[in-house]
């Protein structure tokens, strides 16, 4: 069996959608890279949410957001998979869905993002370029990454 994609808006999202999501990114942002930070930044309106589900379990999601809102260029964020089945390398389905998701909702073909430093070489993976220096983002050192 494989990974079900699905990108909805915020309002399109169930109860128990949003609790799984949120519940998944708290697993790893605030547990696994023990690191405390307000998770609920307000841009969970405004995002569509790419879901992939395994078995009836969220085990993957990002927010994909059109330009202007965290970036001068759409950009992708929140990029999480469950620990229990990073093996099986569906960060690189992630990514490709939300590179093809920002395409097809908004057009652009132009990303930025914000990544975590020690995953440059996975987002150069699939095309992103580091254009800032190092800085510190809730204590984790991060760059900024463009795909053009």
């Amino acid at each position: 069996m494989t990974i079900q994609w699905e990108i909805k808006a915020f309002d399109a999202l169930t109860v128990h959608e949003l609790y799984d999501l949120l519940r998944l990114r708290s697993e790893i942002f605030v547990i696994e890279q023990n690191c405390v930070y307000l998770d609920l930044d307000g841009k969970d309106k405004v995002a569509l949410h790419l879901i992939g589900s395994f078995e009836g379990k969220i085990v993957a999601h990002s927010r994909l957001f059109k330009p202007g809102i965290s970036f001068d260029y759409a950009s992708i964020g929140r990029v999480t998979v469950d620990a229990n089945y990073r093996d099986r390398k569906w960060g690189h389905d992630l990514m490709r869905e939300s590179i093809a998701g920002i395409a097809h909702h908004f057009g652009e073909s132009k990303i930025t993002i914000g990544a975590q430093l020690y995953l440059k070489k996975f987002y150069e993976s699939h095309g992103f370029v580091q254009t800032s220096e190092m800085y510190l983002e809730d204590d984790i050192p991060h760059i900024e990454m463009k795909r053009e």
